[in-house]
């Protein structure tokens, strides 16, 4: 299946023969938190990023259009998963309901969370046949409450994994995103976390748009699709000691942990980590898989490529077209044959998460 998807991709990317691998659900547009790398978590709401979190309307996805995507994706892609991921899925107001009419189609779901209301919502969870958890910490305790500017978020959360699994088996993975302020704290934070019953552990680089690469991008793309700096409000790249850095996720790579671990991107090297965080103009990843996997629909029913980091365009909404409609849309068709055009990436795309 895989080489398929690669075959249709490379030479036919105007038509997807396949089916997307996630529905991302914009099931609200409210956080409980406030990041420190987060444009969300520091107000700066003009950003691509912040816009497609939090700037639509109602504040949650109603019920029907929830069904409306069930049923959808029931008929036409019965093997697609249902992300909850955005902006903090367990203050949804419809959450009980929508994961018990999911689980009556019999689709995969996961919820992609901070986990300040976990232990709440445990039973909810187990109840309702949750597939996957995905939870966001960002280091020890002190680090990671500091980061999220919540005294007991880091405590609250782990209460909440001890309640889940208390009720269920459902498989709990935990993301952290490498920041200036957790660096020196990383594997500190793996050998406490070994300590719980996780599937995974993964750390991940900042992902972000700078000013000058946003202006770079706009002057070859800007008209249609249009980038704006992002997640560089509060964060000082020049606090980022690389050094340690390497020396701690190369130390951490030849470690053994009762979890598995990642990188993503896989970049550890001093020179690949200044190339990273200092010249985000070069490509660190080859391409966009998620354009052509994955599509994000938020609580008014529009439809956004891949994800929340990508551009704010719509291509479609649940309203007005049927999911097999908007998989294959013109204006999803012609960012994908774009994104072929220019060899993977477009200027704005290279600190993604989706460049790999």
């Amino acid at each position: 299946m895989g080489k398929l998807r690669n075959v249709n991709r490379k030479l036919y990317p105007s038509r997807l023969f396949y089916a997307p691998q996630w529905l991302v659900l914009g099931v609200n547009n409210i956080c409980n938190l406030h990041c420190k790398m987060c444009d969300v978590g520091t107000q700066n709401l003009e950003t691509n990023f912040a816009t497609n979190l939090v700037g639509t309307h109602p504040l949650h996805m109603p019920v029907e259009l929830f069904e409306r995507i069930v049923d959808q994706t029931k008929k036409y892609y019965p093997t697609t998963k249902l992300g909850y991921a955005f902006t903090e899925p367990l203050v949804y107001k419809h959450l009980e309901e929508t994961l018990a009419y999911a689980k009556r189609a019999e689709l995969f779901t996961s919820i992609t969370t901070n986990a300040l209301n976990l232990r709440q919502k445990s039973d909810i969870l187990a109840k309702n046949g949750l597939g996957e958890l995905y939870i966001s910490l960002d280091g020890p305790q002190d680090i990671h409450n500091d980061i999220r500017g919540h005294k007991s978020s880091f405590q609250r959360a782990l209460e909440g994994i001890e309640a889940l699994k208390s009720k269920s088996d459902i498989p709990i993975s935990v993301y952290c995103v490498i920041t200036e302020w957790n660096i020196g704290y990383l594997e500190q934070f793996l050998n406490e976390l070994s300590e719980l019953p996780l599937k995974h552990v993964g750390l991940m680089h900042s992902n972000f748009i700078t000013k000058e690469v946003a202006e770079q991008h706009n002057a070859r793309f800007g008209d249609e699709y249009h980038a704006t700096f992002s997640n560089v409000e509060e964060v000082n790249f020049e606090a980022f000691n690389l050094e340690l850095l390497g020396e701690e996720l190369r130390s951490i790579a030849s470690k053994k942990f009762s979890f598995s671990t990642s990188l993503h991107p896989n970049v550890a090297s001093k020179e690949e980590l200044h190339r990273y965080y200092f010249e985000p103009q070069k490509r660190v990843g080859q391409g966009c898989y998620d354009v052509f996997n994955n599509i994000m629909i938020k609580s008014d029913g529009s439809v956004i490529p891949a994800h929340g980091r990508c551009f704010n365009v719509p291509v479609g909404n649940l309203y007005q077209k049927s999911l097999k409609e908007i998989w294959n849309s013109t204006e999803i068709q012609r960012l994908r044959k774009l994104l072929i055009k220019e060899k993977g990436l477009l200027p704005a795309c290279n600190r993604c998460c989706s460049a790999v």
